[in-house]
């Protein structure tokens, strides 16, 4: 799962900073030279369709999501432990329902042969073929990880479940800051 996570890591920043040139470009060109590439902002559409699955998947597996955990750290560690199995459960199924939309999205795409209403008329078939493949890698991240949760469920192994799908506490987020502090200042 790691090397997943950093691949679609490294996938999505490289995305974004290719998009960000082109945009730059395009308003540079529009600005100075009255001329324009044409289609950015369709290629933009396209990037983050496509990359938003992959930051899906990074965020699941490193338990990077946002989390309102005042209740949390004061509740049993075996309730945490059963919230945290839940948590990841409910995720799966999100996932599996987003690649479920995106199957019958391309299915009618390509059943219409519909094409983008831009300058470039593309064939929606081929951006939203990569789109599904996206999202069919975090919707099987993302049951991985729920079956994981719910072998860990099952055992009883509280403290393993808490830990690896559970939030970090206060002090676990401060020192990984302060860990990634130390190593930008290094570098």
């Amino acid at each position: 799962m790691k090397y997943l996570t950093g691949l679609s890591g490294l996938v999505f920043g490289a995305s974004m900073f290719a998009l960000s040139f082109v945009i730059a470009a395009e308003t540079v060109l529009r600005k100075f030279f009255a001329f324009s590439l044409g289609g950015v902002d369709e290629l933009s559409g396209y990037a983050v369709a496509i990359v938003a699955p992959l930051t899906f998947l990074v965020t699941a597996a490193e338990q990077a999501h946002i989390r309102i955990n005042l209740l949390h750290a004061k509740l049993p560690k075996a309730v945490r432990a059963v919230l945290n199995a839940i948590s990841a459960i409910t995720l799966a199924l999100l996932a599996l329902f987003l690649f479920y939309f995106t199957v019958g999205t391309v299915a009618d795409t390509q059943a219409y042969n519909s094409i983008a209403q831009t300058p470039w008329a593309t064939p929606l078939v081929y951006p939203q073929a990569v789109w599904l493949v996206a999202m069919g890698i975090f919707a099987i991240a993302a049951v991985i990880l729920a079956v994981r949760a719910i072998l860990l469920l099952a055992k009883r192994d509280w403290t393993v479940l808490d830990r690896r799908y559970g939030p970090g506490s206060v002090d676990e987020e401060l020192q990984a800051e302060l860990d990634d502090l130390h190593k930008r200042q290094r570098a």
